[in-house]
């Protein structure tokens, strides 16, 4: 049984999602190109988004879907692991957000929902505020977290604050690695989970982003705990293949669920090397990557 692999995953069902031109400021990976066929663009992603909780749920994967809801606007909120983080502990962290629009994803009544499902949580840990200072950090999406050795792995970015990352991680009790990571193009990344997954037994990384005088360090931590390191490329990190998630399925099988593209972009060793760990499920979600600028990893927020 994985202490790393999340049990049950929530995810949001899209209602008005879209090309965000104020999210896309800080993510490279959105594209604009057909992005004014709206209705088609929202169908598109619902159909994709409906798509993949039946192929999660068809592989024993626990899913909870909440519904968006229609007003606001809200184009981002397919991606809900990017507001809130839930602990084994029952605890439960809101995140500071930097796209203003983004805010509104946090509702209270997610909870409520989560609640009538059977699960309880007795501390909310609200940092939003920082929001207020112009600091942010943006959940699982900033920070990696490896949960049964209480270490945050988190590259900085306008989305990922060293400051709030050190703070936060004195409060749950982890041990931050905070590095920096850079795009093609010299641009901090965004996210560390576009460029970093994390699994019980292994670790999908893309190295050559992090400077030469930090990447020894990030590696050596992961060696450390024990981790196979699988190092994917730039061109492969392009393709989302660093946005990847471990799950448990039912019966106790892990699965490291990743989108199509990223399957495509890996080659046979290292589908092999990380076939010796998990069973890969890959989910076509091109309409979600292409305008979201996210993939599955960033669909899927795990509750337990």
């Amino acid at each position: 049984m994985s202490k790393q692999a999340a049990k049950t995953i929530m995810m949001m069902r899209p209602k008005r999602f879209g090309y965000d031109p104020v999210s896309a400021e800080t993510n490279a990976f959105q594209k604009m190109e057909g992005a004014d066929n709206q209705d088609f663009i929202r169908n598109q992603a619902v159909a994709e988004f409906d798509n993949a909780v039946n192929l999660l749920r068809e592989a024993g994967v626990s899913v909870i879907v909440i519904e968006d809801t229609e007003e606001p606007a809200k184009p981002n909120a397919v991606f809900p692991n990017n507001w809130v983080s839930f602990h084994r502990d029952t605890k439960v962290v809101l995140y500071p957000m930097m796209a203003v629009n983004r805010r509104q994803e946090r509702r209270p009544e997610v909870f409520d929902q989560l609640n009538a499902q059977g699960l309880a949580f007795d501390e909310f840990i609200d940092i939003s505020h920082y929001e207020d200072q112009g600091q942010f950090l943006e959940s699982t999406g900033s920070i990696i977290f490896d949960y049964p050795r209480e270490i945050a792995y988190a590259c900085s970015s306008e989305r990922t604050d060293p400051d709030v990352m050190q703070k936060l991680s004195d409060i749950l009790g982890f041990e931050p690695i905070i590095f920096n990571a850079v795009d093609r193009d010299g641009l901090p990344i965004y996210h560390t989970n576009v460029m970093m997954c994390l699994a019980d037994q292994y670790a999908v990384i893309c190295a050559e982003s992090i400077p030469e005088e930090q990447r020894a360090t990030v590696l050596g931590a992961l060696e450390h705990t024990n981790h196979e390191i699988v190092p994917i490329t730039y061109d492969q990190m392009y393709s989302f293949a660093g946005n990847m998630l471990e799950v448990q399925n039912a019966s106790g099988q892990s699965l490291l669920i990743m989108s199509e593209a990223a399957m495509h972009s890996l080659n046979l060793d290292q589908k092999q090397k990380l076939s010796e760990y998990s069973r890969l499920l890959s989910i076509p979600i091109p309409t979600i990557e292409k305008y979201g600028g996210g993939s599955i990893r960033c669909m899927m927020c795990r509750v337990n």
